[in-house]
């Protein structure tokens, strides 16, 4: 859980020199960012989603894990979480529920938290993890800047999530093949293109209640990958 703990401490640092960014910089300079992390999500999103060699399967996985989140309605207690700390913490942060979800996925989803978490997991150093906190740390300043202070609170998603993963791997890490970490990625390349689209307010997508596409298409994998 090192590389864990310490990718969460870089993105607190990133997002308290953000938040001092964004009291300095004009409203214009602070929409051109917002605009620029959009696009840049749905870039990453479509090379991640591209890493996929079953779209069959990843497609039976985003919309099941799509009926299965609404069903749940994961993104309604999420925003309640991030309500209830922006009351608990005073802010009048109008993107503070925003920022919380849009860093937690920007820093969840790609491959190298699979293989990092996987890598500290099987006993290894965290070389992955701390080479993503440095990305995380410097990209947690953009958004912070553009979105508030709801992106340091996305590190508590993030220990759940990555520090999971790393428990998961340090018990069933033989099961975690090349093919099933190119199809987590391409699911989760998936919701970053919809976190994209939400971003630039193109289109409004309920990213979060397709995580549960993520456990789905592990057991797709798992059976018929």
């Amino acid at each position: 859980m090192t590389g864990t703990l310490i990718n969460a401490a870089a993105i607190i640092v990133g997002s308290i020199l953000g938040l001092v960014l964004n009291t300095k910089l004009p409203e214009r300079f602070i929409k051109i960012v917002f605009q620029a992390i959009g696009l840049f999500t749905l870039a990453i999103g479509m090379y991640m989603a591209l890493k996929t060699n079953n779209f069959f399967l990843m497609a039976i996985s985003i919309v099941s894990g799509g009926i299965i989140g609404e069903w749940i309605n994961i993104d309604v207690y999420v925003n309640r979480f991030g309500d209830s700390m922006k009351k608990k913490f005073k802010s009048k942060n109008s993107k503070f529920s925003e920022g919380l979800v849009t860093a937690f996925l920007l820093f969840c989803m790609g491959s190298v938290t699979i293989l990092g978490a996987i890598e500290e997991g099987l006993g290894g150093k965290p070389n992955l993890l701390l080479a993503k906190s440095v990305l995380d740390g410097v990209s947690s300043i953009a958004l912070a800047a553009a979105l508030g202070f709801g992106v340091a609170f996305s590190v508590i998603p993030l220990l759940i999530y990555q520090g999971g993963l790393t428990l998961l791997a340090a018990y069933f890490g033989d099961y975690f093949a090349e093919n099933m970490i190119n199809e987590l990625t391409g699911i989760g390349g998936l919701m970053l293109i919809g976190l994209g689209l939400n971003i630039l307010d193109i289109k409004k997508i309920k990213v979060l209640n397709m995580l549960p596409a993520l456990v789905v298409i592990l057991i797709l994998v798992y059976f018929f990958g």
